[in-house]
């Protein structure tokens, strides 16, 4: 259940960075969030992946929604639902790669630190 409140958890700091912040931070910053908050839901759901196995996949699926944003699918259904529109986004945004990818080993990292056992 950890898993879930982190993912609440990434939810709140990403609402709280839109609160604070603007333009690339706010933009770049939520982008690596929803690679952490994908890790939250791949751990949530496969908890016995090593965090490296599941910062991969939360990348991969990460990736696919982005690459999915090139074709007119998420927009059409994001001009039709506040939560596709938050999900699938709408446009693709080739620097969003690398923020995923950031916010994929920033999870791991400290995913594989919470899983140490203490010294």
């Amino acid at each position: 259940m950890a898993a879930a409140g982190a993912a609440a958890l990434t939810v709140g700091a990403g609402l709280g960075l839109r609160a604070v912040a603007t333009g690339d931070v706010a933009k770049y910053g939520g982008d690596a969030l929803y690679a952490v908050l994908v890790l939250a839901l791949v751990v949530l759901a496969a908890p016995r992946l090593s965090p490296p196995r599941a910062a991969a996949t939360a990348l991969a699926l990460s990736w696919a929604v982005e690459f999915f944003q090139l074709t007119p699918v998420p927009a059409a259904l994001g001009a039709h639902s506040t939560a596709a529109r938050l999900v699938l986004g709408s446009t693709f945004n080739a620097p969003d790669l690398f923020w995923y990818a950031v916010g994929a080993a920033a999870g791991a990292l400290l995913l594989t630190a919470l899983r140490r056992p203490p010294l």
